[in-house]
């Protein structure tokens, strides 16, 4: 393992974050900042407990669960799409670096960002609601595999794009949507027994629920399914990574 390179491209991506602090930073957490204002204060202060929580605090895990998949999939993606698109991506294929040293530097930066983003909106909003994290160790742990996670997936997007427009196509049209249709503002048990089936098909369902129980030990789905859901999607963004890696699929052509 080229610990150098892997250095290099980690801390390379790490600084693109710090010279956009605007962009990559403030602007997701103002964003968040708002839906606690809107949803949190103004409707929160209206509705009774959900679960045995107040509304303010139990859209937390939500709103953290939202920008962390959008980011870690926007961050991951652009990063390995912009060198395609320069054409710099040849200078690192032909250099003594391994695909796995790449995808650990893309990835891990990529996922760094996410968590610090994370982090940042988990303190934001004890500004507006009060809240205790009843699993501290778990919530850390389910942070920073859903980042990894989405950051593989936004990684195999941005191999995958041929054009701008695709990078914002998965974030904007599947996975903004599916965390507002899974349970980042209300719960599950909620909706009337056949939309609650259909929930279950969306899979960010259980990346959400299993993040509340972490927070407050009530989930809508059984926490050991929704494990094994995040699990079971990060082998296959591995499988699908192999297969790049193997073929060459959209980065030596």
């Amino acid at each position: 393992m080229n610990f150098y390179a892997v250095k290099a491209i980690y801390l390379f991506e790490l600084a693109r974050t710090w010279r956009t602090l605007l962009q990559s930073i403030a602007t997701p957490v103002i964003s968040t900042s708002l839906y606690f204002v809107v949803f949190g204060s103004a409707i929160g202060s209206s509705m009774t407990q959900v679960q045995g929580v107040s509304y303010g605090a139990f859209i937390v895990p939500g709103l953290i669960m939202l920008a962390l998949l959008t980011e870690s999939i926007s961050n991951a993606s652009f990063g390995i799409y912009m060198p395609k698109y320069s054409g710099s991506i040849y200078e690192l294929l032909s250099a003594p670096v391994s695909y796995v040293e790449i995808l650990f530097g893309y990835v891990g930066a990529a996922a760094t960002k996410s968590i610090i983003l994370g982090l940042i909106i988990l303190l934001t909003a004890r500004c507006f609601v009060s809240f205790e994290i009843a699993h501290p160790v778990w919530m850390l742990a389910f942070l920073v595999l859903t980042a990894l996670t989405f950051s593989l997936f936004g990684f195999i997007i941005g191999v995958w794009a041929d054009g701008w427009e695709k990078l914002q196509i998965v974030p904007a049209l599947i996975v903004t949507p599916l965390t507002f249709l899974g349970g980042a503002f209300y719960s599950i048990s909620m909706l009337p027994p056949a939309w609650q089936t259909v929930t279950l098909f969306n899979p960010v369902v259980y990346l959400i629920s299993v993040f509340r129980w972490s927070f407050f030990g009530v989930a809508d789905v059984n926490v050991a399914l929704s494990l094994a859901m995040i699990l079971g999607f990060l082998l296959l963004c591995l499988l699908a990574v192999g297969f790049i890696f193997k073929t060459g699929y959209r980065l030596k052509s």
